[in-house]
C-alpha cells in the first residue's frame, strides 16, 4: 500500500472553531501510523491535470484569491469555504496526490493507495469552490487515468454521508466515467435524490434518511451500487472515502460504526480484484468526530490488508 500526505495539507488553516480544521488530518495520519505501507510525499499538481477539470478562468479566479492570502488574511470563497496562507500549496498537493497515486497505481508500484488529504474535494463543482472543497482531488484523479492512461472505464464510489456533487457533475459529462454514492438525505448539498442518474446513465444514488443503520447501509450498497460497479466492470477504482457517517459525527445523524468502514474496504477489496486486477485509489473526504475518524480511516486501510 502507498499513502500520499504532505505537511502543507496540515497547515491550511479556516478560521477557529471551522468544522473542517487541520486536527483532523493529524487524527488519521495518528490512527494509520501503525499500517504497512510506502509514505510518499503529495506532490504539486499540474495546472494541466486540474484543467481537466475546472476551467482555467476558475484556476485563475482561484489564483487571484490564494494571493490576497500573503498578509495572513483569510478568504471566504463560499459560506463553508475559507483559504489562508498555505492554502494554495494545500489545495495543489491534494490534487496531486490523487494523480500520484493514479500513475503510481497504474505503473506498476502496488495496487493499492491512499491520498490522506486536505482540504477534501467531492463537492467542488468545475466553476466553484463549496463545501470546504477547492478542487475536486477524485475527479481530478478519475481524468487523469482516462485521459493520461488511456484507460475506457473508470469508478467512483463515495461513502462520505454528504452527496458529492461537484464529482456527479463531472461523470455527467463523461461516459467513460461512473459515479456511486451513499448518502444521508435530506443533508446538504441536497443533491443526490435516487432518479439522478445523468444524461449517461451513469450516476447512482443510494440516499438513504437520518438513522440509518449499518443494516440498512450495507443493504443499500449491496442492492444499488455494488451491481452498477460490477455491471460496469471499471478498470480503475476511486473512493471519496469520508467517514462522516459514523454514529458518534457532529454533522450528519447515520449509525455507522468502525466495522462498517472495515467491511467497506473488504468488499470493495474484492471488488477491485474482480474488476481491476486490485487497483484501487482512495483519498479522504470527510469526517469531523476526531477519535471516530481516526478509528475509522485504520479499520478501512486495515481492511486492504486483511482482504
Amino acid at each position: 500500500m502507498l499513502i500520499y500526505t504532505h505537511p502543507s495539507m496540515l497547515e491550511h488553516a479556516p478560521p477557529r472553531g471551522h468544522a473542517e480544521r487541520p486536527e483532523r488530518l493529524q487524527a488519521v495520519l495518528e490512527g494509520i501510523a501503525h499500517i504497512d505501507a510506502e509514505r510518499l510525499e503529495a506532490p504539486l499538481a499540474s495546472r494541466d491535470a486540474i484543467a481537466r477539470v475546472h476551467p482555467v478562468r476558475y484556476i485563475d479566479a482561484l489564483e487571484a484569491a490564494f494571493a490576497e492570502t500573503r498578509d495572513d488574511a483569510i478568504v471566504q470563497l463560499d459560506p463553508d469555504t475559507y483559504l489562508s496562507v498555505a492554502s494554495r500549496e494545500a489545495s495543489y498537493r491534494a490534487a496531486g496526490a490523487v494523480t500520484a497515486a493514479v500513475d503510481a497505481v497504474l505503473g506498476g508500484r502496488d495496487d493499492i493507495a491512499f491520498c490522506a488529504v486536505r482540504p477534501p474535494g467531492h463537492h467542488a463543482e468545475p466553476e466553484a469552490a463549496m463545501g470546504f472543497c477547492i478542487f475536486n482531488n477524485v475527479a481530478i484523479g478519475a481524468l487523469h487515468a482516462l485521459d493520461a492512461h488511456g484507460l475506457e472505464r473508470v469508478a467512483v464510489i463515495d461513502f462520505d454521508v454528504h452527496h458529492g456533487n461537484g464529482t456527479q457533475t463531472v461523470a455527467e459529462r463523461e461516459a467513460r466515467l461512473i459515479y456511486c454514492s451513499t448518502h444521508q438525505s435530506p443533508l446538504y448539498p441536497g443533491t443526490g435524490a435516487a432518479s439522478e442518474h445523468g444524461a449517461r446513465i451513469n450516476v447512482v444514488n443510494a440516499p438513504l434518511p437520518a438513522g440509518a443503520t449499518s443494516a440498512q447501509w450495507r443493504a443499500a450498497m449491496e442492492s444499488a451500487i455494488l451491481p452498477a460497479l460490477d455491471a460496469f466492470a471499471p478498470q480503475l477504482l476511486l473512493v471519496s472515502a469520508g467517514f462522516d457517517a459514523h454514529r458518534a459525527d457532529p454533522l450528519a445523524q447515520m449509525e455507522l460504526d468502525d466495522e462498517d468502514f472495515a467491511w467497506t474496504g473488504r468488499t470493495l477489496r474484492k471488488l477491485s480484484l474482480r474488476h481491476c486486477k486490485g487497483k484501487l485509489v482512495s483519498a479522504l473526504e470527510g469526517g469531523y468526530d476526531l477519535p471516530a475518524l481516526a478509528r475509522s480511516a485504520a479499520a478501512f486501510l486495515g481492511a486492504f490488508q486483511r482482504a
